[in-house]
């Protein structure tokens, strides 16, 4: 599914138009995507947390010349599904 399919199933749902709903995505991806530059995190209640989680260097080798080469620290940006969004997509009552 893509932004577009997105933007066409909320406003075929609600009515809106889809420029203006491709707006009111645009706003949340450009919000979540603000405070995650800032460390900072998103939290939506039933879905799920936004937030950066820090990498350490660390040392990996080359299979081709088997040298190692140090891969440095970074900051990479992650998404925990809540409980509620886990269980909707495996329902525990399943065998």
């Amino acid at each position: 599914m893509t932004k577009a399919d997105i933007v066409k199933k909320i406003s075929d749902g609600t009515g809106l138009t889809q420029v203006e709903v491709s707006a009111v995505i645009n706003g949340f991806m450009e919000c979540v995507s603000e405070e995650l530059e800032q460390d900072g995190r998103v939290e939506l209640r039933g879905f799920g947390v936004f937030k950066v989680d820090k990498r350490a260097e660390r040392y990996a080798i080359n299979p081709q010349t088997l040298e190692k080469v140090l891969i440095p620290a970074k900051k990479v940006p992650v998404f925990r599904a809540s409980d509620v969004f886990k269980s909707r997509i495996h329902p525990t009552n399943e065998p």
